[in-house]
């Protein structure tokens, strides 16, 4: 009997449906790690590709019931028709969901990526803020070398802002989701420990080179004011000798 037939391929359909929505749409999901939600992502691509295929069998099943309700008494037409209705928009609604729920955790996973991305270009800087930090430990010369060390240290700690808020934000969306919570929040943890340390540090490390800078110049300074003093004398010393002056001749200081 073709009405037997056609209700059981719009049977097997609708189980077809559930199935799907109960695996894909109803079941909890935990992404505790990058793994669980990359696979969760691939096998939404997979069920999304596979609700698409059956759109062929849709059709088919279109097809058999419209042709069927063509030839068939009027008597048979109203409960094949509602069932097919209902079946069209099943496919369509779990199609709709998959497909959206696919694009939601792409999203989410690019959004992991890309919170991986800052992280590494803000952990980047920060070693060569430790480096920097090393190497401004311990600045020999004078006033000049000194400021060049502090003018280095001042170009590298002009660093955006805005790496770190992105940094929040896109921790704060995932976060806010449940989404790999624990282990943001455990990097999180490390990256503002390390950063709130060699700010810190390098602001202190700022002020010391300040005051070298103005204890060399205050040093500076004095040499030359003894240098001016030490050409004056010289210059003292040598017209005596020049006038071939006795040493006791000469004021106490000059002797």
């Amino acid at each position: 009997d073709k009405t037997v037939s056609l209700r059981k391929d719009l049977s097997e359909m609708h189980e077809w449906i559930t199935q799907a929505e109960e695996e894909y749409l109803e079941r909890d999901f935990e992404y505790k790690t990058p793994d669980e939600l990359q696979k969760a992502v691939e096998e939404l691509k997979r069920a999304k590709e596979e609700a698409l295929q059956k759109e062929v069998k849709v059709k088919l099943i279109t097809d058999s019931v419209n042709n069927f309700i063509a030839k068939a008494p009027p008597a048979a037409h109203e409960a094949l028709k509602k069932e097919l209705n209902v079946l069209i928009t099943n496919y369509q609604q779990l199609c709709s969901r998959l497909n959206g729920k696919w694009k939601t955790l792409e999203e989410v996973w690019a959004c992991w990526r890309e919170l991986l991305s800052y992280l590494d270009a803000e952990n980047k800087w920060l070693n060569e803020i430790e480096l920097k930090l090393k190497a401004t430990e311990n600045v020999q010369g004078g006033a000049e070398e000194i400021s060049e060390s502090l003018d280095s240290l001042e170009r590298l700690m002009r660093h955006p802002e805005e790496n770190r808020n992105q940094i929040r934000e896109l921790a704060q969306t995932l976060t806010d989701g449940g989404i790999l919570d624990e282990l943001i929040n455990e990097k999180l943890e490390k990256f503002n420990s390390r950063w709130e340390e060699l700010h810190q540090e390098a602001v202190r490390r700022q002020k010391s080179l300040e005051q070298s800078i103005q204890s060399a110049q205050e040093t500076d300074k004095t040499l030359r004011l003894i240098q001016e003093s030490l050409a004056v004398i010289d210059k003292q010393l040598t017209a005596y000798t020049a006038d071939r002056v006795d040493a006791a001749q000469v004021p106490q200081e000059a002797q």
